[in-house]
Order: structure tokens, then sequence, then C-alpha cells
């Protein structure tokens, strides 16, 4: 039998986490899913790292770094409205599952090419293409799942935990990045990526609850949702917000990697170490927006977390120290995350 202060300082324990930020850890179908996904983000961002980090090497030039990268995020703003459409007429979780399975064949595709010496910018720009295709689909997908997995009362925990998850394997895949790039080179950095997908299928897997495809008298347009958000001056508001932000204050991070060999004269391990300060900081600002979220209204932590990160930005084009940088980098990842779940949970 336990000793009764023992049990008390345990319920305490619980009472911190399970009823605080951690609430939506309480139900096991959520612990399964965000199991398999730290493990698949880790990939992804060892694979996004070692990717920039290629291109650079093969062809030495900014453009084609930004080019990459602009392939792998401009079928995320095209489509991902239609994303969240689609989702809402499909089997939530098989729908993820067939995504999943399409970013491990790109993935493992891309490890064949480089590891055996086949790889080409343009097969590079083709494949980040293919990704960014499956993205927009699979992101709004994945973060409408979670309203099958946790009830209304929590999703603001469950949100904030799938930031912070996000933001957990930007900190720990470019660390071991910089680590495989070094030692083994880009090719093992996307063969792992490849494995690591193996983790959100067998979470899928295990997962109990069923979703099923929407009821077939509901049909939402992508306009329907534009129109409900125009309809709302907060909601539109917070839309308008999170799009200057999109396209001004974090197009920074797709030239990341030039930033890191011409200003601070770093290499692939400093390449690494600035993304973690990202994810750092981000995870940082989930955590506070998991313990605010009830007792501020979020529009205004989506507000004060849009403002911090212009200053960082700003002051990130002054640094040209490692260490400094870092220390921006992860404020201004503290302002990303601040700002995006909390407009994500207002709308």
């Amino acid at each position: 039998m336990p000793h009764p202060r023992l049990a008390t300082v345990t319920a305490q324990f619980r009472a911190a986490t399970l009823d605080g930020p951690f609430r939506a850890l309480r139900y096991p179908d959520f612990r399964r899913f965000a199991t398999g996904q730290t493990v698949s983000l880790v990939g992804t961002w060892m694979q996004q790292i070692a990717q920039g980090w290629l291109v650079l090497e093969l062809t030495g030039s900014p453009f084609a770094v930004g080019l990459v990268t602009t392939l792998n995020t401009l079928p995320i703003l095209l489509f991902t409205l239609y994303g969240g459409v689609v989702a809402d007429r499909v089997d939530k979780r098989r729908f993820i599952m067939l995504l999943q399975t399409v970013m491990l064949v790109e993935a493992a595709l891309l490890a064949w090419l480089t590891l055996t010496d086949r790889v080409t910018v343009e097969w590079i720009w083709a494949l980040a293409l293919a990704f960014g295709l499956a993205t927009a689909f699979e992101v709004p997908t994945r973060q409408s799942y979670l309203v099958e997995l946790v009830p209304a009362e929590d999703l603001v925990s469950a949100a904030a935990l799938n930031s912070t998850i996000y933001n957990l394997a930007r900190v720990i895949g470019p660390s071991v990045a910089g680590v495989i790039l070094a030692i083994a080179g880009p090719g093992a950095c996307f063969a792992l990526n490849a494995i690591s997908y193996l983790g959100i299928l067998v979470g899928l897997v295990r997962i109990r609850h069923r979703s099923s495809p929407g009821q077939a008298g509901r049909r939402p347009s992508v306009f329907t949702g534009v129109q409900f958000i125009a309809s709302r001056p907060l909601l539109k508001a917070l839309a308008q917000q999170m799009v200057l932000i999109s396209v001004f204050a974090v197009s920074f991070i797709p030239i990341l990697p030039v930033y890191a060999r011409d200003v601070l004269g770093t290499g692939a391990s400093g390449y690494g170490a600035l993304t973690s300060a990202i994810g750092v900081g981000a995870a940082l600002g989930a955590f506070i927006v998991g313990g605010l979220g009830r007792r501020i209204p979020r529009s205004r932590l989506a507000s004060v977390g849009a403002v911090l990160l212009s200053l960082t930005v700003v002051l990130l084009a002054t640094v040209h120290h490692l260490g400094i940088a870092m220390a921006c980098l992860a404020i201004g990842g503290a302002a990303m995350a601040t700002t995006g779940i909390s407009t994500a949970t207002s709308l």
C-alpha cells in the first residue's frame, strides 16, 4: 500500500499535468496519435534541413534554395482550403494514412537518388512539389482530426500539444540532422525520414476510434469557410493578420541556409542550430498558449505574438553572431507559435 504522502504528491502531479496544459493526454487515442506524429515529424525536419543544405551544395545558389522551399509551400498556400473541404468529406484516419504513405515514398525515392549519386536539383524540386501537394491535404485533415480524438473543452490543450510536438520535432530533427549530415551525408537523413513515417502509420493503426466521412447532406465548399470568416470582423482580422505574417514575417526561414553560410560563416551544424532555436522558442510559446488560453483572449495573444515576431525579424537582420541569432530565432519561434495557435483555436 503506497505511503499517504506519496499518494498525495502523485495526485498533485497528475493535477498539475493532466488537468493543466496536458489535459488532452488523458485520452489514449490522442496519446497514440501524438506519439506517432512526434516520430514522423522528427524525420520530416531532418529531411528539411538536409534538403536545403544539399541544394546549396549542388548549386551554390540562394535562388535554388528559395525555389525548393517555394515548391514545398506553394501547394500548401493554394490548396489547403480545398484540403480542409476534402477532410470534411472523407474518413480522416484513412486519408491521413494514405497521405503519410505518399510522403514515405517521396522520402525513400529521394534517399535512393542521393545515396546512389543520381540526385539532381531538378529531382529535388519535383519531389519537393510532390511533398507540398500531399502536405496541403494532410495538414488540415490532421488538424481537424483532433476534434475526433478529444472533446471540445480540451481542444485548446490538444492544439497546444500538437504545436508543441511540431516544435519539439523542430528542435530534435535539425540537431540530429546536423550530426548525421557531418557523418553520413544527406542521403542518410532522407532514409531515416522514410523510416520515421512508420511511427505515425503505426499510431493511426492502433487508434480505436474510427472516423467516418461527413454526412452526405453536408457539402461545405471553400467559399463556405471564406464567407464564414469574412462575415465575422474578429475572425477576418485574425485571418488577414496570419496572411501578412505568412507572406512577410516568416519569409526569412527559406533562406536560413544562405544566412548561416554567408552571414554567420557557419556550416550544416550551425544551420541546424538556428532551426533548433526556432523550435525551442515555439515549444515554449505553445506551453504559454496552453496555460493562458483560457484566461487571456486568444485574439489578444495572437496580436502580441505578431508584433513580437515582426520586431524579432527586424533585429535578426542586424545580427552577425550565431549565439545572438539563435536567441532572436528562439523569441521569434515563441511569437510564431503564440500567434499560430491562438489564431487557429479562434478560427
